[in-house]
């Protein structure tokens, strides 16, 4: 080689940009639908491969020292900060305890990092830090460390909040995709949408003379209960951003399982139905913050249930579906008048910056 070749060091090192028809991101790309998993599958998970990150669910799950532990992570960027039922402070709180809780695992210690713009009231960031104090000591976890930066006015809007969270997995419980079988059935504790629809409802001012509020919750308490009758729960997800229907697809594509859910049976507030009719919204898309769908074996949803009905967060635990060996991979919902109907996830935004 002679001193004067060049050589590109760089070569081999930096991968070409994966093929996209977006050249931009869109709010839609963390909207939880098909833009949001198409940008993890393209993007983020093939650069972070690893065997924790591969199951791609609520968070990581390990073993260290004989003790088996999961951690998870989350931002929060809701719009606006205060809504009816809650504020982003709690909602940081319970997002990540939740995270933890359908991992199997006993959420114990959180960080909570503040990205706070400049300009925004002292008294609307103690409101805050007082109501994640309150969540918090609710949830029976500590917030043990975090951080705090400030951006330009006009950079930010108010004020974003990440929280990370560590717990402990319960004996004998074991969370995963992989768990699910034919014949599980598909529980829900309560009704849907409410979250996504108290945000619409606080951000465009919309006068529905609803009573409409946040069911945004702890819903460790109640996830405990279920596993110290039933440590065989198979599979367990809160259906957040997308809905009860990205959840499903999510859950449907990693297991390569069939899930038949019944229109009939899912529970929905009739006001939060007429909200979405005059809208033209889906409620099977819409943010839930309380909510918990559970994959039981059959020989134990009637014990599961039981619990549930005992707990403030479980009353209207219902079994909404069930597994099927038929179109793996999808979901398919019978409706009211009988018919079958493809859920797919979806492919746009409906509501933006809903958690």
């Amino acid at each position: 080689m002679h001193q004067n070749d060049q050589v590109d060091l760089s070569a081999g090192l930096v991968c070409p940009l994966p093929i996209s028809e977006y050249e931009r991101i869109l709010l839609a790309h963390g909207g939880g639908g098909t833009l949001s998993h198409q940008l993890l599958q393209k993007m983020f998970f093939p650069q972070f491969d690893n065997e924790l990150l591969r199951t791609e669910h609520d968070g990581a799950v390990w073993e260290m020292n004989g003790v088996k532990l999961a951690f998870s992570t989350d931002s929060y960027v809701v719009k606006p900060i205060f809504f009816p039922g809650g504020d982003i402070g709690e909602l940081a709180v319970y997002g990540t305890v939740n995270d933890l809780a359908v991992c199997g695992a006993q959420p114990l210690y959180l960080s909570a990092g503040f990205i706070i713009e400049e300009g925004c009231l002292m008294e609307d960031l103690w409101r805050i830090i007082q109501s994640m104090k309150k969540a918090a000591e609710q949830s029976g976890v500590k917030i043990v460390t975090g951080d705090t930066k400030v951006v330009d006015r006009g950079k930010g809007d108010k004020i974003y909040i990440n929280t990370s969270g560590v717990g402990v997995v319960y004996k004998g419980v074991e969370i995963s995709s992989r768990r699910i079988q034919s014949g599980d059935k598909i529980i829900l504790n309560g009704k849907i949408a409410e979250h996504g629809i108290a945000i619409l409802s606080a951000r465009e001012e919309f006068d529905f003379k609803t009573s409409v509020k946040s069911d945004t919750a702890p819903l460790n308490g109640l996830i405990k209960e279920v596993l110290q009758v039933c440590p065989d729960i198979h599979m367990m997800r809160d259906p957040t951003r997308g809905g009860i229907s990205s959840a499903m697809n999510e859950i449907a594509a990693k297991a390569q399982k069939g899930i038949r859910l019944d229109e009939k049976q899912i529970p929905i507030d009739q006001e939060i139905k007429a909200i979405c009719e005059i809208l033209g919204l889906d409620p099977l898309y819409i943010a839930n913050e309380g909510k918990v769908l559970l994959f039981v074996p059959p020989t134990e949803v009637s014990k599961v249930l039981q619990i549930m009905h005992r707990h403030p967060y479980g009353k209207e635990a219902v079994v909404i579906g069930e597994v099927v060996d038929e179109h793996p991979g999808r979901v398919v919902m019978k409706t009211l008048i009988g018919s079958n109907r493809v859920v797919d996830m979806i492919s746009g935004e409906q509501l933006p910056r809903i958690c």
